[in-house]
């Protein structure tokens, strides 16, 4: 095991991986940006080191800044948490050869799966189930025509190193299809330096479906059952569960196997997420590879026991994996909501300020939050607004869902306004306890009919 690591993040996700280390013994060092002097993450840590002013590309995206302070005070090795430089595969190549251990897949592994093309076709090597499209990069218009015309529309445009919802167009019918797949492959150019385009038929509605897995350096791989994470606004997860009220154990075992072959395909080690999409018949299709750390990974720790980021160090350090795909057994039922430091009432623009009271729920069993927010934290307004997870744990999908109906209740988070309500009430909808929705649900169905209050 590591003796110290370097955390290449900030908030909850920081302060999760530093409490782990401090339960393996490994000490840590933080580093933060100059708006995160007195963030928590600083506090915990061993050391704390500052890396360039508020912006991200200064601070957290500065990949020279951020090895060097790695090399100043001898980390062996980098977590880099989810989101900045966790799927960047020059950064984890950079980390290898500054001989610091990236927390991680190998950079290889990273772009295999980064373009989109090349994973589809690694995919479908693997017998993995893909989404009906094109086999590689399509060419031109008239080639997006006929390949579109043979699938049927409804079709998605994707760059295929795609990213941040960039080269990415919706098409609806043959006329629409020129103009954008022209504006596409221009964003796609401007933002990735690659027009390189693909098509995929449209699943919708569908579930959004993801399956864990963990691999390590001796070719051992395993998956850790499903989240159900269909519960999306604007592509965005929203509230996620395990396990899914739609998978059979049957079909657990179809699409966690298939999960496996795909992490096998590319000799994939630490901990990672294949994502799937589900339409209404049962019938799966690969959507992309996760090589990292989910937001969503505590709901998994919680129906398995098993704790994904100890897993991600032990592996990194060249353990092996220590289980056996027979001993992972899900129990009970755990359900993760995001806060996030938004205004639901004003089109859930950006919320940031200083907490002066906060309340965190708890009592009883199965309650978890995972933050960085304490009374006087002022939260700021350069990053990501998800300034909480709170995870509930039940025998039962109901013990569950009451259980996060009464953690949401006690929430108090004075001086910010968050979106705790607006999770309440989507947490109580009949459709929600009744397990009946889909990717379509939330933003078609239950945002139109909603109602904040101001």
């Amino acid at each position: 095991m590591f003796s110290k690591i370097l955390i290449a993040n900030r908030g909850e996700i920081a302060v999760r991986i530093i409490r782990a280390c401090r339960e393996l013994g490994v000490r840590t060092v933080a580093v933060y940006s100059e708006a995160d002097r007195n963030a928590l993450h600083t506090e915990l840590a061993d050391e704390a080191i500052c890396i360039g002013p508020a912006k991200a590309t200064d601070s957290y995206l500065n990949v020279q800044q951020i090895l060097s302070a790695a090399i100043v005070t001898k980390a062996e090795a980098i977590h880099p948490g989810f989101g900045f430089l966790s799927e960047n595969s020059r950064f984890a190549s950079m980390c290898e050869e500054c001989n610091i251990t990236f927390i991680g897949p190998k950079s290889k592994t990273i772009d295999d799966m980064g373009n989109k093309i090349n994973a589809r076709k690694l995919m479908i090597d693997a017998k993995v189930p893909v989404i009906p499209g094109s086999e590689g990069a399509v060419a031109d218009v008239e080639e997006a025509l006929t390949i579109a015309d043979e699938i049927g529309y409804p079709v998605m445009l994707k760059a295929a190193a795609g990213g941040g919802g960039k080269g990415i167009r919706k098409v609806l019918t043959k006329d629409e299809l020129p103009q954008h797949f022209s504006s596409a492959q221009q964003e796609a150019k401007a933002a990735f330096g690659n027009d390189d385009m693909y098509i995929e038929k449209i699943v919708y509605p569908a579930r959004h479906i993801e399956v864990q897995i963990l691999g390590d350096s001796f070719g051992n791989v395993i998956h850790l059952g499903e989240r159900d994470c269909s519960l999306q606004r604007n592509n965005q997860k929203v509230l996620e569960e395990s396990p899914s009220v739609v998978i059979s154990e049957d079909k657990r075992q179809e699409i966690g196997m298939a999960a496996v072959r795909a992490a096998k395909a590319v000799n994939y080690e630490n901990a990672g997420t294949i994502e799937f999409l589900m339409d209404e018949s049962g019938a799966f299709y690969f959507m992309e590879m996760n090589t990292r750390i989910q937001v969503e990974h505590p709901i998994t720790e919680m129906v398995t026991g098993v704790d994904l980021v100890k897993k991600q160090l032990e592996i990194a350090s060249g353990e092996p994996l220590g289980l056996k795909q027979e001993e992972i057994k899900m129990t009970g039922h755990a359900i993760e909501c995001r806060i996030n430091a938004e205004n639901p009432a004003f089109n859930f623009a950006p919320s940031p300020g200083t907490i002066s009271n906060l309340l965190l729920p708890a009592g009883g069993m199965g309650i978890r939050v995972d933050s960085a927010m304490y009374s006087g934290y002022t939260i700021p307004p350069y990053y990501d607004s998800m300034i909480a997870k709170v995870i509930v744990h039940g025998n039962t999908r109901f013990d569950a869902l009451m259980k996060m109906q009464r953690a949401l209740s006690e929430l108090v988070t004075d001086g910010v306004v968050t979106n705790a309500e607006f999770q309440l009430d989507l947490i109580s909808h009949p459709n929600v306890i009744a397990g009946d929705y889909s990717t379509a649900f939330l933003q078609e169905e239950f945002l139109p009919n909603w109602t904040p209050e101001v």
